[in-house]
């Protein structure tokens, strides 16, 4: 697929900025694979006035070297200035161009001096010219520390900052047109939201038959994907390999991740917090407590395609060259509900807003000794719990009858006095006769189905 997927925002956000009579300041960063190159080309494809360059792991002379070779290409009239960044870029000032740099903390790793040149450069002379600078990065805590913390040279001179995030459930559908709701859901939860994952998907095929050939053959181009990754951004991976093989097993409490990690839970959150870094991991708590005192937070990985292959091939490769053609089959098919069914739980949560007609203060999941709750929404006029069923049953009486119970145990700080609660139900494959009776003389109780989900995902 060739097109351009749910990205208007950051490109609107992008060419309004390249458009304004006054000096820009862009950041924008995301993890690897999510379209941050693609979508500042498709940005500047129609100016004659923009640079881009794509920084590259080499010498910082090599760099400077390619950076002046793509600025005289672009403007020759460049030819004789200075061979160095700050003559350079306020040569570019001078010209009011659009100068994106691609992959900025290559730059930092062989020239840590780089901020405080741009930050004097900006200040001196950039600032009252028509230039807009857009520095891009894939190293999340990089871009942090040396281009967004407070005690960055270049802290306060941003004008903008574009947080580019994975796509949604609902516009990934773009990826595989022909798909049905159940299909688009299960793509998501192994491939997530990353463009350059999806991109792997032949539309043609069926999902298994892409699962098999991108992630589970040797072959596929997905199958040492997130080592790859891994051993990219951290100098001992072995040990997070292990940390995240136990998330990807359903271990969610630092007690049940180190015991199953074989880390000691002294050194569990070190770890931990590196990987947060990355976004490959998050906390979550109890929706109804506060998030700066809550003290039973539990862990999971927030990148579904390492989510799966940290259960289904890390640790695996022997069995699934044996298995060949037969690995979906034989390991994801038995456990596949298994393995959706948290995710479908973070999308139902994710969709709710759109579906209910109240003002969300937050949305997330409950759990208070032996109860929990899939989905709780806060509101104005009160809780909004629901059940997520990503089984092959339809969703009985039963399911509600202990949604009303679990839900009576929520207690809220937060909670108005007259309030009421809302009863909602997810199924993947529907309800039975009687729930639906019952759900029609009820306003407090409402079924959804996948195509609900799905749909409100992409608003």
């Amino acid at each position: 697929m060739d097109s351009f997927v749910d990205r208007e925002q950051e490109l609107e956000e992008l060419t309004s900025r390249y458009n304004l009579d006054r000096a820009e300041f862009v950041v924008l960063y995301g993890r690897r694979r999510l379209g941050k190159s693609e979508l500042v080309r498709q940005s500047i494809a129609d100016r004659d006035d923009a640079v881009y360059y794509q920084a590259i792991e080499s010498t910082a002379q090599n760099q400077l070297e390619q950076f002046v070779d793509v600025v005289t290409d672009q403007f020759p009239s460049l030819e004789n200035i200075r061979r160095d960044w700050e003559a350079l870029l306020g040569a570019l000032g001078d010209q009011n161009a659009v100068v994106v740099i691609d992959e900025f903390p290559f730059l930092l790793e062989e020239d840590d001096s780089l901020p405080s040149r741009i930050q004097r450069v900006w200040d001196t002379q950039l600032q009252e010219t028509g230039i807009t600078l857009v520095l891009v990065g894939s190293s999340i805590s990089v871009m942090e520390d040396e281009v967004l913390a407070g005690n960055s040279p270049l802290y306060g001179r941003r004008t903008a900052t574009i947080d580019l995030k994975p796509l949604s459930v609902g516009n990934t559908k773009e990826f595989y047109p022909q798909y049905d709701d159940e299909a688009v859901v299960i793509a998501w939860a192994i491939y997530g939201g990353t463009p350059y994952y999806l991109q792997t998907i032949d539309p043609t095929e069926a999902l298994a038959a892409n699962v098999q050939q991108s992630i589970l053959s040797e072959r596929g181009l997905l199958y040492s994907e997130p080592e790859f990754l891994l051993r990219t951004e951290l100098r001992q991976p072995n040990t997070y390999f292990s940390i995240l093989r136990a998330l990807a097993h359903g271990r969610r409490t630092p007690n049940e991740i180190a015991g199953m990690a074989g880390v000691e839970s002294q050194s569990l959150s070190t770890y931990l917090q590196k990987l947060r870094r990355l976004r490959l991991v998050e906390r979550h708590i109890p929706v109804t407590e506060s998030p700066t005192s809550s003290k039973r937070g539990r862990y999971r990985l927030s990148a579904p395609l390492f989510r799966f292959w940290f259960r289904f091939v890390y640790g695996n490769q022997d069995r699934l060259r044996l298995l060949d053609d037969d690995a979906y089959d034989e390991l994801v098919a038995p456990e596949l509900s298994d393995y959706v069914s948290p995710l479908f739980e973070r999308l139902c949560q994710r969709a709710l807003p759109n579906l209910i007609d109240r003002r969300f203060h937050t949305v997330g999941q409950w759990w208070f000794k032996e109860h929990e709750l899939d989905v709780l929404g806060l509101t104005d006029d009160g809780l909004v719990a629901g059940e997520c069923k990503f089984t092959s049953s339809p969703v009985s009486e039963g399911v509600l009858a202990d949604l009303e119970r679990t839900a009576g145990h929520v207690r809220w700080s937060g909670e108005p006095a007259d309030a009421t609660v809302q009863y909602v139900l997810f199924s993947r494959s529907g309800y039975t006769d009687d729930l639906r009776q019952q759900a029609t003389t009820r306003d407090d109780v409402v079924l959804y189905d996948l195509a609900d989900v799905v749909g409100a995902s992409a608003e």
